[in-house]
């Protein structure tokens, strides 16, 4: 994907996102990994209007060489990509959005009596469908940070880590009380990704009782089927 090529993909999948709910007023960011540095979203922006030629771009150390001021998260998108990439080479976007449904699910107060949020051990999902167990896999709940906090990108990259050492690879990860993160080879499969798991945290939010996940060997089945990292 040439530069050009990438920055009408993030004004695209922003459009999309944002004309189908999926983020809201200026929330919510994505980049894209090039051969020569990363463009962003700039700060404050809303993604359904987003213009080309002033999304940011940095160098490969993360200083801004051209357009808008890059959105805060940058420094998280960064290790997400230096993480990522031992374990999923072709990883090129990260999207991150504060999907209504998934951000629901971390506010719960049964999720916790004791606590204000998710600890880090703690999973978002349980494998409820064949397509979030293939499509998604394992989203761990980061705990609460402030917004833009270098200790939340930290917590991340530790968790990428984790998973990808266990044999388990991650495509996303919750920041509980804000939204998710998602990455993926394209901006494309990085918006399918995320519209998967928003759409299981949704099958959960509207489930009037406790929903059972599907069995060790199902879950084995969808393994050797299709490959799923769970």
């Amino acid at each position: 994907m040439t530069e050009t090529q990438a920055r009408d993909e993030i004004c695209r999948v922003g459009k999309s996102l944002f004309e189908r709910g999926y983020v809201h007023a200026s929330a919510g960011n994505i980049s894209v990994r090039l051969d020569d540095g990363f463009l962003i979203t700039p700060t404050d922006a809303c993604l359904g209007f987003l213009d080309p030629a002033r999304l940011a771009k940095l160098d490969r150390q993360g200083q801004q060489v051209s357009g808008d001021k890059a959105s805060k998260t940058m420094a998280l998108h960064n290790r997400i990509y230096a993480t990522t990439t031992k374990f999923d080479a072709d990883t090129r976007c990260v999207i991150h959005t504060h999907s209504t449904h998934c951000v629901a699910l971390t506010l719960r107060s049964e999720a916790s009596a004791t606590q204000s949020s998710f600890p880090v051990t703690q999973e978002l999902l349980a494998a409820i469908t064949p397509y979030f167990v293939m499509k998604v896999g394992h989203v761990p709940v980061i705990d609460y940070h402030l917004p833009g906090a270098l200790a939340a990108a930290e917590a991340v990259a530790q968790t990428i880590q984790r998973y990808g050492e266990q044999g388990t690879p991650i495509r996303a990860v919750m920041l509980a009380r804000l939204g998710p993160n998602v990455w993926h080879a394209s901006p494309a499969a990085a918006m399918a990704t995320l519209e998967e798991l928003e759409e299981t945290a949704r099958l959960v939010c509207l489930s009037p009782s406790t929903l059972s996940s599907l069995s060790d060997a199902h879950i084995q089945e969808l393994r050797a089927t299709f490959g799923a990292r769970w």
